[in-house]
């Protein structure tokens, strides 16, 4: 009797081929990172060697990263290392926005906005590469800023921590460059006492997720997709990094009074009570001088043009701005954890909006 023919088909001739080697890139601001220390280092990591050849492109005060992160995007990078400041890392997330390739941090700036919410290791560049090599893929969100200038014209930007007018941007353009190469943060102490010597009083109307308009006079106005900032201090305490939402803050102090309010709320409500689960339940939501909001979207059309930073990073003047989430849309490599487990995905953004 004939035997019956196999039904089951050949291996095929890539199943035992190798696996496709991974690719990294590795964008850098020069001015921050000591390249050959940065090259040595990576050669030394033994997880380097299971990838492909490293690709390494340097940021210039003309791009300082996203057109570089277009190119390694084009060469086919499955992940690229930021090495830089604030500046470094917005911009190369700026591209990598909305893809499959993970940016992998190495923190190098004053700040270290990104890191520190995320509570990487900073200073510490052996612990970063190994992350980058060895670590998992964690989804975050990706802040989107639409601003129209005084001429109409309207620049789209990304941001991963915070955007700011008034104070905050004000502060931000007089910060002394030199000063702050030579003492870090603390540059901006001085940054902020000559900001104070403004009025420093915006009037404006917001409209926040599509209801209606409201009117509200403020001395800064900070939009977060996290809350943190350097001296560890938790500026937007309900802001999280991956909730499909923002936290905004309108600081409005009339009177010495109002800065006090606004010391407590911040350092001691903020910084203190809010940390331990009994202290959330003594914290205040709101006082005169400190008035906050959650969304996925907000419009704000300003009286007279002003200043606005996103992460660190002055962006001229705005006389009007759009901000939005887009839930997810950024993959970080973040260290493994011990009985590590993947969080919920984050609800679906809304479509992109229209310039404001």
């Amino acid at each position: 009797m004939p035997t019956a023919p196999s039904t089951s088909e050949p291996a095929s001739a890539s199943d035992s081929s190798p696996s496709k080697q991974r690719l990294a890139a590795v964008i850098y601001n020069p001015v921050k990172v000591d390249i050959d220390e940065l090259r040595a280092a990576i050669a030394a990591e033994p997880a380097a060697a299971d990838w492909a050849e490293t690709l390494w492109f340097e940021t210039t005060e003309e791009d300082p990263g996203t057109g570089q992160a277009k190119q390694a995007l084009e060469a086919g990078a499955d992940m690229v290392i930021a090495a830089g400041g604030d500046g470094t890392i917005r911009s190369v997330a700026q591209e990598l926005g909305g893809t499959s390739t993970s940016l992998a941090l190495l923190p190098s700036g004053t700040g270290n906005l990104l890191a520190r919410n995320l509570e990487l290791t900073l200073d510490d560049l052996e612990n970063s590469i190994r992350v980058a090599y060895d670590g998992v893929d964690r989804q975050i969100d990706l802040a989107w800023a639409s601003i129209r200038r005084e001429g109409g014209t309207v620049e789209r930007a990304a941001y991963l921590v915070m955007a700011g007018f008034g104070l905050d941007a004000k502060m931000l353009s007089n910060t002394d460059e030199e000063l702050k190469a030579k003492v870090g943060w603390l540059a901006y102490v001085d940054a902020m006492r000559k900001a104070l010597r403004d009025k420093n009083h915006m009037r404006m109307r917001y409209r926040l997720d599509g209801h209606g308009a409201r009117a509200v006079s403020a001395h800064t106005l900070i939009i977060g997709n996290c809350g943190s900032l350097p001296a560890n201090i938790l500026l937007l305490p309900q802001a999280a990094i991956d909730d499909g939402r923002f936290e905004a803050v309108f600081l409005r102090p009339e009177s010495a009074w109002g800065w006090v309010q606004i010391f407590v709320k911040v350092i001691w409500e903020n910084g203190v009570l809010r940390r331990t689960k009994w202290g959330r339940k003594l914290a205040s939501r709101d006082v005169d001088a400190v008035r906050y909001v959650r969304g996925r979207r907000l419009d704000v059309v300003l009286s007279h043009p002003e200043e606005v930073e996103l992460d660190g990073d002055t962006f001229g003047r705005a006389e009007a701005f759009r901000t939005w989430i887009d839930a997810g849309g950024l993959t970080v490599r973040v260290p493994v954890t011990e009985g590590e487990s993947e969080s919920e995905p984050a609800s679906e953004s809304d479509s992109e909006p229209a310039a404001t």
